[in-house]
């Protein structure tokens, strides 16, 4: 019996390789990568969402330590409280009826015609944790003169009760005062204690939203419209963050020096002369002189600049708040708004960094993943917590120095590991070394941050696309060239 015959078999042709797919090559990784950045920007709102909570901290405490120190002082010079009474208002009825209301009474609040202010301030730091607050003590004087010939013409048809008349001064918080408010009048020494009229509202300046001021006073006798009046005051109060002067006067004239280098001047009108502690290579502007220590500014607020009247009824005395006159003491070493103004550019660090990588990625043969560049994100996102918690207690320069020299030897480190590479790292290194200098130079230039963060941004994308001029971002071998085998 003849075997049947048996046709060997063949084994079926291998498939021919085919290059990858649109997401696996240059260009799609360099969009997941644009991508995974921008997705970066939710743990970095998360980092920002903490430093507000910080920073209410840091304000609360400024608050509490500021409260028993008299808090952010606005001072009001002497003015003149006369009451006065006003006829009632006749009314006639349909019928020819003549009715007589009740008469009304009030305060009418004098300004003296010219006043002079000043304040010498001693400053320290007080701290609790790791909060600090700048805080001083301040001698001040008041000098004021007034003329009270025209007085009547502010009220024509109301009677002036002169015999009351009481001198006013005020204070946003009395529990600042350390000794006792003293006056003279006419050469006549008096003692102010805190007023009938209790305190009083004041209007902010655009910047702040005012307060509230209490009131001293004391009674004077003898006061009449032909006789001027010469009024000295002088008090020593305690206070925190900042000092403030009100134009009392029709013309005043005021002046706040202390031995605080870091002052910031503000109000209803600044300074017209300063001086302070200044770089030597920035020249300093009109008006500005420059100091080793401390600093002084005067102010000069003519009558036609303060918008007020030379007498007004004491409920238009909440206006006057519009012509504060102050100095803020800054503290230099709040490393919050330097790390707030870090974290406004994050993404595109985080994004410099990405495409860092991705250019070592198309000079290799060694592909990234996703997850690794998450990673390095990752690490540049705790590179904020870690400067957010050591400036809270070394300062924010030697906490960018930590921060930013662990950072980037974890993530140029990281680098020379996953792509085998000596010179990767060395690379690396010296590439996020210069990337986080310009973050500490824009850090430290606020004027010029935006312009040198845009700058830079824009050479780096240029080199960028320099770099990357000759890469396939397609993935396919030009027309009529065959497909080599991976």
């Amino acid at each position: 019996m003849t075997e049947p015959l048996v046709t060997p078999t063949s084994s079926p042709p291998p498939l021919p390789r085919t290059k990858p797919q649109a997401m696996r090559t240059r260009g799609g990784k360099l969009i997941i990568v644009c991508v995974l950045a921008v997705l970066m920007s939710i743990p970095a709102f998360l980092v920002f969402g903490l430093l507000m909570e910080r920073t209410n901290r840091a304000d609360t405490v400024a608050r509490e330590i500021g409260g028993l120190m008299g808090g952010r002082q606005v001072f009001m010079g002497p003015v003149i409280a006369v009451p006065y009474t006003n006829p009632g208002k006749v009314a006639i009825d349909a019928k020819g009826n003549r009715t007589v209301g009740a008469p009304e009474s009030g305060t009418l609040i004098v300004f003296p015609t010219t006043g002079q202010a000043s304040a010498a301030t001693k400053s320290e730091v007080r701290a609790r944790s790791m909060f600090r607050v700048p805080v001083y003590t301040s001698d001040i004087a008041f000098k004021a003169h007034f003329d009270l010939t025209k007085v009547q013409t502010a009220m024509p048809t109301a009677t002036l009760n002169w015999a009351d008349a009481q001198v006013l001064s005020g204070a946003s918080d009395s529990r600042g005062a350390r000794t006792d408010i003293l006056a003279r009048v006419n050469g006549a020494a008096l003692t102010l204690a805190p007023s009938g009229y209790g305190q009083q509202g004041m209007a902010g300046t655009g910047d702040e939203g005012g307060g509230l001021m209490d009131l001293f006073s004391t009674p004077v006798s003898g006061l009449t419209p032909d006789q001027p009046v010469d009024v000295a005051l002088n008090m020593t109060f305690t206070g925190a963050e900042k000092i403030a002067f009100l134009a009392f006067a029709k013309t005043t004239e005021a002046k706040i020096t202390g031995d605080w280098n870091f002052p910031s001047f503000g109000g209803g009108f600044l300074p017209v002369t300063r001086s302070l502690p200044r770089n030597p290579a920035v020249a300093p502007s009109q008006g500005e002189q420059v100091t080793k220590k401390g600093f002084a500014a005067s102010w000069s607020v003519p009558f036609v600049a303060r918008g007020m009247p030379a007498a007004v009824d004491i409920s238009q005395l909440s206006n006057l708040g519009r012509s504060e006159l102050s100095v803020t003491f800054v503290e230099p070493t709040n490393p919050y708004q330097s790390v707030g103004r870090s974290l406004k550019y994050a993404l595109l660090f985080i994004g410099l960094v990405f495409l860092t990588y991705f250019l070592f990625e198309t000079t290799s043969k060694r592909e990234l993943h996703p997850a690794q560049y998450i990673l390095v994100g990752l690490a540049q996102i705790t590179f904020y917590l870690l400067l957010l918690s050591l400036a809270e207690r070394i300062g924010f320069d030697a906490a960018f120095a930590v921060a930013a020299g662990a950072t980037v030897l974890l993530i140029s480190g990281y680098a020379g590991l996953i792509f085998s590479s000596l010179w990767r790292f060395i690379g690396a290194l010296g590439a996020f070394s210069l990337l986080y200098g310009l973050i500490y130079i824009l850090m430290r230039m606020e004027d010029y941050a935006l312009l040198v963060g845009a700058v830079s941004a824009f050479l780096v994308i240029a080199i960028v696309m320099i770099l990357t001029r000759n890469i396939n971002w397609y993935g396919r071998e030009p027309f009529g060239k065959p497909i080599e085998e991976a």
